[in-house]
């Protein structure tokens, strides 16, 4: 999906020297991000602030039950956006709260009590996608109802998986702690399907690296080749 029919999107998230997102599958990423240098938890809602939207998955809800607003620095909340194929969001819910605007994307195959319920608790509730969320067609969607020209998503690894494998990741911007968790099936930056071969792997470009606070910060360009 070109560009320019499509919000730009910068991905930013908190990882371990091994690459993981939190301790162990099932558990909060609060956890490790209140180990962030204090300068770091600034850059992360000043980046917040300068962006339209802000995208997380469902399941990063249902584990962290995220506000996604911005709280330690001046600015606007970012519109809030939640892919759930399903629209099984939990009615306790802070994205469900009145702190900023929130757009609920769910699939044909959501149940209508699910979406009745969504829209009563005053979600803007949007279709893309048949069984699953068609994260390109909602793309389009932000970009031609919402005006949402930047977009930043903060995973998790199954949501950061399908927005690079639909191509629509623009640029990822990583938050170092310096942690070793190990764990086989401790989440990742990005989950999803194995590759087979390195024809597949997603391609960066290093754009940038500084310390902030006592937190390296690199930022990077997505190279997406050609049938890549």
């Amino acid at each position: 999906m070109p560009e320019h029919d499509r919000p730009h999107v910068l991905m930013m998230s908190e990882i371990t020297v091994d690459g993981k997102l939190t301790l162990k599958r099932g558990a909060s990423s609060k956890i490790l991000m209140k180990y962030m240098a204090p300068e770091t938890e600034l850059l992360l809602h000043r980046t917040r602030a300068e962006y339209d939207a802000i995208m997380v998955g469902a399941n990063t809800i249902r584990i962290d039950n995220s506000f996604l607003t911005v709280r330690l620095v001046e600015g606007k909340s970012p519109l809030r956006v939640i892919p759930s194929s399903r629209a099984d969001i939990p009615p306790e819910a802070n994205v469900l709260g009145p702190d900023a605007r929130t757009v609920i994307a769910v699939s044909k195959a959501a149940p209508a009590e699910n979406v009745a319920r969504l829209r009563e608790s005053g979600v803007d509730v949007v279709v893309a996608g048949e069984r699953e969320v068609d994260l390109p067609e909602l793309m389009g969607i932000l970009s031609r109802d919402y005006g949402v020209d930047r977009m930043m998503i903060e995973g998790g690894p199954t949501l950061n998986w399908a927005m690079l494998n639909h191509r629509l990741v623009d640029e990822i911007r990583l938050i170092h702690l310096p942690f070793i968790v190990g764990g086989a099936d401790t989440p990742s930056l990005v989950g999803g399907m194995h590759i087979e071969t390195e024809e597949e792997m997603f391609r960066l470009s290093l754009k940038r690296h500084f310390m902030c606070g006592s937190n390296l910060v690199t930022e990077w360009n997505v190279l997406y080749q050609p049938g890549n």
